[in-house]
């Protein structure tokens, strides 16, 4: 629930932050936080550079505010670090479900989640913290997925899939059902799963074949 609090910053100053924002349209975008040196997403929000930044934003603002972690890619270990900092900080982490999105009363959404528009979560289906169901993406009945997986814009998963933590699904990309996703993979974009997937393995191509394997 977001009633209690008097706004939320976005951790990633990209592209992403601009999708959470119109996800988030009811609730004040506070402040904008990013490690980089990249220019400010909004006119009307102020940027501040990492950690340090966060300390001094924090020491002069006072208020409950909550937090969404805009950072896609493959980098779901980085959004669920950040998450575990950024609660232990005081902030509420934020679960974004746009409007135009579809997440059946049976499934559940972890905190700090992100569906976006037009994705759909389905019945019976469980999602771990720090997840992305990304644009136009599905995740069917049943499926389990670790986390801070993320599922990109317009990639299937099938029914009763498993995707351990911290994995990537490429844009639209295809899983079939009952497939075994390990944690860390990454699934190229446009690749159709047809077996299970190893942990730490990279697969792409239709059907999806091993192009590399970390150590």
């Amino acid at each position: 629930m977001t009633d209690d609090l008097d706004g939320w910053i976005a951790w990633g100053a990209a592209g992403h932050a601009k999708v959470l924002r119109d996800a988030l349209a009811g609730l004040p975008l506070v402040a904008v936080f990013d490690n980089a040196d990249v220019p400010p997403p909004f006119a009307d929000v102020p940027l501040h550079r990492g950690r340090d930044g966060f300390a001094r934003w924090r020491a002069a603002t006072r208020g409950r505010f909550g937090f969404a972690i805009a950072i896609g890619g493959a980098r779901g270990a980085d959004r669920c670090e950040l998450h575990r900092w950024l609660a232990s900080e005081g902030l509420v982490p934020v679960t974004a479900i746009h409007r135009a999105a579809f997440v059946a009363p049976s499934a559940r959404v972890g905190a700090g989640g992100h569906v976006l528009a037009h994705a759909a979560v389905c019945v019976d289906a469980t999602l771990g913290i720090e997840c992305i169901v990304n644009t136009g993406a599905t995740i069917d009945h049943e499926c389990v997925l670790g986390d801070g997986v993320h599922v990109a814009p317009g990639a299937h998963v099938a029914g009763c899939v498993t995707i351990g933590e911290h994995a990537f699904v490429g844009t639209g990309a295809s899983v079939i059902p009952r497939a075994t996703i390990g944690a860390r993979a990454i699934v190229g974009a446009g690749a159709v799963v047809i077996a299970d997937v190893a942990p730490d393995t990279t697969v792409v191509g239709n059907p999806a074949r091993i192009v590399e394997k970390q150590p």
